[in-house]
C-alpha cells in the first residue's frame, strides 16, 4: 500500500517539480474523498538547500526517511550528476526491499548512478536522453513516452510528464478514485497518450466552457446511445457547429471522448465491483463483452479479465477475479 512517500533533494534541485511531487503526496485530501500520504522531502545533509532560480529551501529531514517508505523519488538535479554515496545507497536499499522508486526528469541519472536502470526502460526529458544512454549503455532508453514502468522502477520525461507518472503510481497502488480526487483538485487530467498502454483514466476537461454541463451529463448517461445529431441538438448548435467546439475545447472527438469516458467506467467497475465481464460492457456503454475486450487490448494492451486480476481493490472485486482464474 503505498502511504510513506519520501523524496530525496540535492542541490540544484528544480522547484517545479519538487512543487509538482509536493503538490501530489504532501496534501491531505481526505475531505474530498482522496487519499492522504505521510509526505517528506529529505536530503543528505539537513539545513539550508540551494535550488535552481537562486531560490533556497530548508529541508531538515535526513535521508532516514527513505528508511521505510513505500514510494523514494528522486528528484531532478544538474549535471555533472554526481550524487553523494549515502543518496545512491538509500535508492538501491528502497529497491532492494520492495519499495517503489521513481525519477522526475533529470532524477533518472540518480537511479542509473545507483545501478537501478541496467537492463531496464526508462525515459527522462529528451534533452538529456542522449546523454542518459550514454552513461548508461545497459539501459534500454525511451526517450519518446512520457513515463515508464519497469519492476518497481518508474522514470519520468521532463516537468509535467512526473504529474503523469505520480498520478500512475497512485491509480497503480490506489485506485482510480484516489487517482481522480487528486486530478480534479489539482485541475490537470491523470492521462495523456505518451506511446504506450497506461493503466490510467481521463476525467471531465476541466478547461472546457461552452460544454462543461453537456460532458457532465454524458458521464452520467454512458450507458445510453450518444449520436453527434442528438448531442448537437442537445447543445442547441448544428452538428458542424457541435463537432468544431468539441475539439476545441476537450482536443479529440465526441466518438473519442465518449469511448474514452465508457473505458474508464468500464475499469472503475473491474476495480471496484463484481459484476461480469457482460454486465460491465452494458453498464459502460459498450454493449458487449466483446466490444469491451476489444477496446482493452487497443488501448490497454490487457484483457478485462487480466486488468481485474491486477488492480482489483475491493473484496468483492478480487473474489471476482479469481473466480474467473478458477
Amino acid at each position: 500500500m503505498l502511504r510513506r512517500v519520501a523524496a530525496i533533494a540535492v542541490p540544484g534541485v528544480a522547484a517545479f517539480e519538487l512543487g509538482l511531487v509536493c503538490e501530489v503526496f504532501g496534501i491531505d485530501r481526505s475531505d474530498t474523498g482522496g487519499p492522504r500520504f505521510d509526505f517528506t522531502v529529505c536530503t543528505p545533509e539537513p539545513g539550508p538547500l540551494p535550488m535552481k532560480q537562486g531560490l533556497r529551501l530548508d529541508v531538515p529531514a535526513g535521508l532516514e526517511a527513505t528508511a521505510d517508505a513505500d514510494l523514494v523519488i528522486a528528484l531532478p538535479y544538474g549535471a555533472p550528476y554526481e550524487l553523494p554515496a549515502p543518496v545512491l545507497q538509500a535508492l538501491r536499499h528502497a529497491h532492494e526491499r520492495g519499495a517503489w522508486v521513481m525519477s522526475i526528469c533529470s532524477g533518472t541519472f540518480a537511479l542509473g548512478e545507483a545501478g537501478l536502470l541496467d537492463g531496464r526502460r526508462c525515459t527522462t526529458h529528451w534533452m538529456y536522453a542522449d546523454d542518459l544512454a550514454r552513461r548508461f549503455p545497459a539501459a534500454d532508453v525511451d526517450p519518446a513516452v512520457l513515463y515508464v514502468e519497469d519492476r518497481g522502477v518508474i522514470s519520468s520525461a521532463g516537468t509535467a510528464a512526473g504529474i503523469d507518472a505520480c498520478l500512475h503510481l497512485v491509480r497503480r497502488e490506489l485506485g482510480a478514485r484516489d487517482a481522480a480526487a487528486i486530478a480534479r483538485r489539482m485541475v490537470v487530467p491523470p492521462h495523456r497518450d505518451g506511446g504506450q498502454a497506461q493503466y490510467v483514466e481521463t476525467p471531465l476537461p476541466c478547461d472546457a466552457d461552452t460544454l462543461a454541463p453537456l460532458l457532465a451529463w454524458l458521464v452520467e448517461h454512458l450507458d445510453e446511445e450518444l449520436t453527434v445529431p442528438d448531442l448537437a441538438a442537445r447543445a442547441l448548435m448544428s452538428e458542424r457547429t457541435f463537432a468544431r467546439r468539441f475539439r476545441a475545447e476537450t482536443g479529440t472527438t465526441p466518438a473519442a471522448w465518449i469511448t474514452r469516458q465508457r473505458l474508464v467506467r468500464a475499469q472503475e467497475m473491474l476495480e471496484r465491483t463484481a459484476a461480469g465481464v457482460e454486465d460491465v460492457a452494458r453498464a459502460s456503454g459498450f454493449g458487449s463483452a466483446a466490444i469491451l475486450r476489444h477496446h482493452f487490448a487497443r488501448v490497454l494492451g490487457t484483457s478485462p479479465q487480466a486488468y481485474r486480476r491486477q488492480f482489483a481493490c475491493t473484496d468483492d472485486a478480487e473474489r471476482a477475479a479469481a473466480a474467473a482464474v478458477a
